[in-house]
């Protein structure tokens, strides 16, 4: 069975009934489960060096739309209000593909990754130019991020006075 052994964290936060903090401390996973927290812990398995860290229980983010992540800095949706930022970044999201999904959604979870969060739900509701919920699946299974995709529609566009461009609507 794998083990890895977090070592000697300047502090665990454990999160369990008595939050208990214990400095020091060291985090066993086997099997991918934490089996044991504490101090002094050994393991014939892997070791992380935790000194001068803090070392916590995985952030969850319960909505995301990570296709989003391509477009944060557009100009053009700085400081806007929402209708107006999608409607500044809908004809962008119009030309994504597979790849642009796919690397959106790459970039976005490590970010993710990268702040503590260990799993995410995403909400994909644009689906233009062939791109899937797979894509998104595809990012997440390399990245390694815990995952719960979730498929939403729009199903009114603007000729139905709505405001996401037709092509990005979905009957």
């Amino acid at each position: 069975m794998d083990e890895i052994l977090i070592r000697g964290a300047a502090v665990v936060v454990t999160m369990d009934g008595a939050r208990r903090e214990i400095a020091g401390g060291d985090v066993l996973i086997r099997g991918g489960v934490i089996a044991a927290v504490g101090q002094g812990l050994t393991t014939r398995g892997a070791v992380l060096e935790a000194a001068g860290c803090v070392v916590t229980p995985g952030l969850v983010n319960t909505h995301h739309h990570l296709y989003q992540t391509l477009t944060r800095a557009v100009p053009g949706g700085q400081d806007a209000l929402l209708f107006g930022w999608l409607k500044v970044l809908y004809p962008i999201w119009g030309r994504f593909g597979p790849e642009e999904m796919f690397v959106s959604a790459q970039v976005g979870l490590a970010e993710l990754a990268l702040s503590g969060c260990t799993l995410t739900s995403d909400h994909l509701y644009l689906y233009p130019n062939g791109a899937r919920l797979d894509d998104t699946i595809a990012a997440a299974s390399e990245v390694g991020l815990r995952f719960h995709p979730t498929r939403g529609a729009m199903s009114i566009g603007e000729s139905a006075g709505g405001l996401p461009p037709d092509a990005l609507v979905e009957r």
